[in-house]
């Protein structure tokens, strides 16, 4: 069957992309490196390759809860502060440094159990396609 004979194969659509002087070197040369043009390597990158599946949404209670933990860990903040400068100037803390500096690292703890409900950590995407 040839190119001609196929409607299928007949390629009328085009699409466009811009990329940077030294993206576009680096797509050449990876072209180049597999004896294919430009139009045929990214037909397979882009045809061939699988989609990664989006990250979870965030629900609005998490982000209610994060936000709220925001709030409270610059409050924590500025008791932390404030604690600091009624040290220095020799007069009785509001609150204990080490109790306040115990509660900040538990808050920041929760805060990173919330966003690993919803980030993904990418994996590296290794570029393993070979040319036939």
């Amino acid at each position: 069957m040839t190119k001609r004979s196929s409607q299928s194969l007949v390629r009328t659509k085009m699409l466009q992309a811009r990329f940077s002087p030294i993206e576009y070197e680096m797509i050449r040369s990876k072209a180049q490196d597999a004896s294919m043009s430009l139009a045929e390597l990214t037909r397979r990158c882009v045809l061939l390759r699988p989609i990664p599946p989006p990250p979870p949404r965030l629900g609005r209670v998490t982000v209610a809860t994060y936000l709220e933990l925001s709030r409270i860990g610059n409050n924590i903040n500025q008791l932390a502060k404030a604690t600091n400068t009624a040290i220095k100037m020799q007069v009785p803390p509001p609150a204990e440094p080490e109790l306040l500096q115990e509660l900040l690292e538990l808050l920041r703890h929760c805060q990173r159990e919330i966003a690993k409900t919803f980030i993904e950590e990418e994996d590296e995407e290794t570029d393993d396609w070979q040319p036939d």
